[in-house]
């Protein structure tokens, strides 16, 4: 079997799980992204390589230095794991013959006569040194000898951009230390986008390099430029980022909602283009298509048509049947296979063939398991080198009439050719980082438990600050012009519906009002019961009488998002507290569905609160139009409501402008959440609690912080996250979000109250046994879920307290929404002339201090008239 590179280096990395906790240089995804790491390994560390290898095999196409194993078992298992290539010391090259390409020797120094070493599959030269007086030479003979698959290491410390352009010279892959690489300009690294960029052919005068963006089934999408800033930007955000021929950076998705999730970047085979492979958020392409090549077709397609009938499948689909009854898709798996075994023409085939797949894929899709993680397991398969004995299993064996061998007769496994495959394998297992608070420092679990990256501020600023202008001088034209492009809602004429509003938009299950009603009232009683009975009033010395009194905000606007979701629990959260503070005018703002309506959910809360209007557009248009005002929209006071990066910096952005004078509620990042979990909390209660949060994006972030648990107790935890997450329908935004979420192991509940409080979560879950006990070591928290029967999810609807609560610990400075988020209070003095001369001195003497005469008189002449 060939072996190909993604990219023209290799990253050399600790062993894992080093590999995601690195103290400096390239993290996890980083590493991720470019797909290609060196390992070192030693007999100590084998098993741990090849448990990090079933999980991860195709998604860090490794390379490995065997020379300090000595067991031949060993070396064989790694290839058998997926390993692309093993170096071995030259002489027991003779030992792994079989495995072709797949073994080459490995030698060190920089002296020319290592390379006799070479053979036709390759070879590693270990301790490199780009500056001594051999390496010229070398250079010189490897390119005289022509030598192909040659990979040079360097000794530590070289300097890594000498190195690299000393492995150009000589035709070979440089294999990098990710502690010396970064994704962004870095003293004293060295920058993965600019070694892309040397190593790329452009015959642009801008130097940019075509870019060619795949989904992960290996689906073209389209045709883009990249440049050296583009790449650094990608690779930074983990995010589809593109170069603009006329506009600079280009943040896919930025402004349409279809953004990119970065997967892996590499060259093509002479070094003239990109391969950037995305997770692709709703489509590619800005006309009706997914990718400007066209729509998906085959299996890809039915993939599409499958996950939209799981969501949403019409009343008495034959697909919605097979999603929801186990038992019928299991015998038209096997009818099907049965049939496709009994076909006879190529035809017959074909058509049996195609009736498999559709059952099989709708099997695979129920189960949350994407086309990807099929061919992830197919590509996996095709690295096995050990034989299986390809015997058909009992029953199936005895219905054909073969006769099995016993367990005890069956032969020896044997070396066999690359392509053969055991017949199961297990999806990549969903797990949570763990840090062991006695193991690690401070430093490294700060790092550890840093919120996932976000867009930087003038990234972000470059694309909404001209909506925002749009908005303030063309009115509703621009807000419908936005609401046309980004939601596809072509068929709107009016940004804005008034009450009252029709029936017809409020047609809902009765189920549905109920649940709605019953959240309603709830959230209504807490609230109602944050009202300030009297004005608070204080004589704070004779005749001098200080009074604070609540006035409710007169006009506010509540952003409700929209998206992957239907959110009818956010309108609740807002629009029942405006409500019970009286006031006067709430406006409403959520992205329409394509069809130009707004989801029946949503209306029937603004029915409820009394909301005076809903504006038909989300993204910072829907801010700027609220905040300033259209011929439709109603200009607001302030505007609440939780929303993605360009609503929360529109949302900062207009509340910094004077000239639209409006307030907001707060700062707002991904959702997260922190369970702290003794040894007597339910593992599946646990569990289910992280993967509340998990499913929200892929950029949540969710951390268990476990007291004393023991190894058992923790691997109970593991294996329901597992097995829960696999169940569910997004089960591939929560792979995302828990890959860069952990497990702090800590001795007390104190040291995880100080850890929980310096995260400042927004979801704090106390699974503990003396739960109410620990909340008065509670000081910063969005809000705190008490004891083991009380989930997240009840104050996410119903319980009664708020969720919009403050995230990426801004818990430290902010609380969540709330009753006084709707009011204002103002102050007032009341004096009579005892209070004033009792005051005045004071007064006074602090105006002369200030030099603020103006003020010092407002007294005096008072005085001076009380005293004539």
């Amino acid at each position: 079997m060939e072996t190909t590179l993604p990219l023209p280096f290799l990253v050399s990395v600790a062993v894992p799980p080093g590999l995601g906790g690195a103290k400096e240089g390239l993290n996890r995804e980083e590493v991720s992204c470019l797909g290609c790491v060196f390992f070192q390994v030693t007999p100590p560390i084998v098993e741990k390589i090849l448990r990090f290898l079933g999980r991860h095999n195709t998604e860090f196409h490794p390379y490995f230095d065997v020379t300090r194993l000595e067991s031949r078992d060993d070396v064989v298992s790694l290839l058998d794991a997926g390993a692309r290539k093993v170096f071995v010391n030259p002489e027991r090259l003779s030992d792994f013959a079989e495995f072709g390409s797949r073994v080459a020797p490995a030698v060190t120094g920089s002296s020319a006569s290592v390379l006799a070493s070479a053979t036709e599959h390759g070879l590693l030269v270990s301790d490199f040194d780009p500056t001594s007086g051999e390496a010229a030479q070398l250079v010189e003979e490897s390119n005289s000898k022509k030598l192909k698959n040659f990979f040079i290491k360097p000794t530590a410390g070289a300097d890594l951009e000498k190195f690299v352009k000393v492995a150009a010279e000589a035709h070979a892959i440089p294999i990098l230390p990710s502690t010396g690489l970064s994704c962004k300009p870095e003293t004293g690294k060295l920058a993965v986008s600019k070694i892309l960029s040397s190593a790329w052919n452009s015959d642009r005068p801008d130097g940019l390099v075509p870019t060619v963006v795949v989904d992960e089934n290996g689906a073209a999408l389209g045709l883009v430029y990249s440049s050296e800033e583009s790449v650094g930007e990608a690779l930074k955000t983990q995010t589809g980022v593109y170069q603009s021929r006329k506009r600079g950076l280009w943040y896919k998705g930025a402004t349409s909602g279809d953004t990119q999730e970065l997967v892996r970047i590499s060259l093509d085979c002479d070094n003239d283009a990109l391969k950037f492979v995305v997770k692709q958020k709703g489509r590619f392409c800005h006309l009706e298509q997914a990718g400007c090549f066209g729509e998906l077709k085959g299996i890809q397609k039915l993939e599409q048509t499958l996950l939209s009938r799981k969501q949403s499948a019409p009343e008495g689909s034959y697909t919605a049947r097979l999603f929801s009854d186990e038992k019928l898709l299991r015998a038209k798996i096997m009818e099907e296979a049965e049939e496709l075994c009994d076909a006879k023409t190529p035809e017959e085939v074909a058509f049996e063939a195609a009736d498999l797949i559709y059952f099989a894929l709708t099997r695979a899709v129920g189960a949350g398991v994407t086309l990807a993680d099929i061919e992830k397991s197919l590509d996996a398969k095709s690295w096995k080198v050990k034989r299986r004995t390809g015997d058909a299993k009992g029953k199936w064996a005895e219905k054909e009439g073969i006769t099995v061998a016993s367990k005890e007769a069956a032969p020896a496994a044997a070396p066999a050719p690359a392509a053969e495959a055991p017949k199961e394998t297990t999806p990549e297992r969903i797990t949570m980082k763990a840090y062991d608070m006695a193991k690690v420092s401070e430093e490294e679990l700060d790092k550890a438990l840093k919120r996932p990256s976000q867009k930087s501020a003038d990234a972000i600023m470059k694309i909404i600050k001209p909506i925002i202008d749009d908005v303030r001088k063309d009115g509703d034209k621009a807000v419908l012009a936005y609401t046309h492009k980004f939601e596809k809602a072509t068929s709107l004429t009016s940004p804005v519906i008034k009450a009252p509003f029709p029936e017809s938009l409020m047609q809902l299950p009765a189920e549905t009002i109920k649940a709605i009603d019953v959240s309603f009232e709830n959230i209504r009683k807490f609230h109602a019961a944050q009202k300030e009975d009297k004005p608070l009033q204080v004589e704070t010395m004779p005749g001098v009488v200080c009074s604070r009194f609540s006035r409710p905000i007169e006009a506010v606007g509540l952003y409700i998002p929209g998206g992957t979701a239907v959110l009818p629990s956010t309108a609740l959260m807002l629009g029942v507290p405006a409500m019970v503070a009286g006031c006067k005018k709430i406006v409403f703002a959520s992205p329409p569905r394509s069809d130009g309506s707004i989801t029946p959910e949503i209306v029937y809360v603004a029915h409820k609160v009394g909301a005076e209007s809903i504006v038909l557009a989300g993204g910072a248009q829907a801010v700027a139009a609220m905040a300033y005002g259209t011929e439709s929209v109603s200009k607001v006071d302030k505007i609440l409501g939780p929303g993605n990066q360009f609503v929360t910096a529109a949302k900062m952005h207009v509340s910094n402008d004077t000239n639209a004078g409006v307030g907001i509620d707060m700062p707002a990042g991904p959702s997260e959440v922190l369970v702290i979990a003794d040894k007597d909390a339910n593992p599946a209660f646990v569990a289910s609690d992280l993967l509340s949060q998990a499913e929200h994006g892929v950029d949540s972030q969710v951390v268990l912080i476990g007291v004393d648990l023991d190894e058992k107790k923790l691997l109970d935890i593991e294996d329901e996250l597992h097995r829960q997450a696999m169940a569910l329908p997004r089960v591939d935004i929560v792979r995302g979000s828990i890959a860069h979420s952990v497990t702090v192991l800590v001795k007390t509940v104190e040291e995880a109250m100080r850890i929980s409080n310096k995260y400042a979560p927004e979801h704090l879950i106390l699974q503990l046994r003396d739960a109410e006990k620990v909340v008065d070591l509670v000081m910063n928290a969005g809000s705190v879920f008490i004891g083991e029967w009380t989930p997240e999810s009840v104050g996410d609807y119903s319980a009664g307290v708020n969720h919009s609560l403050p995230t990426y610990g801004y818990a430290k400075q902010y609380s969540g929404v709330n009753l006084g988020s709707f009011v204002k209070h103002i102050t007032s003095s009341n004096l009579t002339a005892e209070g004033l001369r009792n005051v005045g001195d004071a007064v006074m003497q602090l105006a002369k201090v200030e030099e603020l005469e103006a003020h010092r008189r407002a007294v005096s002449i008072r005085i001076e008239h009380m005293n004539r």
